[in-house]
């Protein structure tokens, strides 16, 4: 395996999490997940955004950088590569999308500090689901603070990350993820898995599931 440290990244309810556990598994790799269930405020943000988005985004920042620092700079002998469920710019796209902008400012601010501190994945996996796609995903999970998202939200998002891959040139593996049943359907991951045998530039290399 030439890629020894991928993330996956999608907007909320593209199956990063699912198709990170399985792609662990058969690479025999570490595994890091977003511990987004520790956050007290996201209940409460998705209730009143304007009030809680900025101790959110500072929670998640803080997390984020604890947890990734902590794993990439230790080594596992026994595996060679680590797969993650999320990406730490995350932190800076959706406070873009959450906060005013003089919030946003001083949030950048702190992430710019941090981030030069974190180790960047070779290669970047991005699940693309149209939002009635990832609706039906929320529902199905059954979150209760998520059942309220609004379209809008989810499309903003979607927008943000589609915008940072192609304006930075990331290696990126650009998923289409309409039809993607990544727990049932064992083709859609043997089709991650043959495309990461493979050796790609800087930019965005587009696959479709079978």
């Amino acid at each position: 395996m030439q890629y020894h440290y991928i993330t996956i990244e999608g907007n909320i309810g593209a199956g990063k999490t699912t198709l990170a556990h399985l792609l662990s598994k058969k690479l025999n790799a570490r595994l890091v997940l977003e511990e987004f269930a520790d956050n007290p405020f996201l209940p409460k943000f998705y209730q009143n955004p304007q009030q809680y988005a900025f101790p959110l985004e500072l929670f998640f920042l803080a997390e984020r950088y604890k947890q990734l620092k902590e794993l990439l700079h230790t080594r596992d002998l026994f595996q060679t590569v680590t797969v993650s469920d999320y990406l730490f710019t995350k932190c800076l796209l959706f406070a873009k999308v959450n906060l005013p902008e003089e919030e946003f400012r001083l949030y950048q601010k702190l992430y710019d500090i941090i981030n030069a501190q974190i180790i960047q994945p070779q290669l970047l996996i991005y699940l693309h689901a149209p939002v009635s796609k990832l609706q039906q995903n929320i529902k199905r999970r059954n979150r209760t603070y998520e059942q309220a998202i609004p379209d809008a939200y989810l499309f903003n998002i979607q927008e943000t990350y589609t915008h940072y891959i192609k304006q930075h040139n990331i290696t990126t593996l650009f998923v289409d993820a309409s039809n993607a049943n990544f727990l049932d359907n064992p083709a859609h991951v043997n089709t991650i898995l043959a495309a990461l045998e493979q050796q790609y530039e800087g930019g965005q290399h587009y696959i479709t599931l079978p």
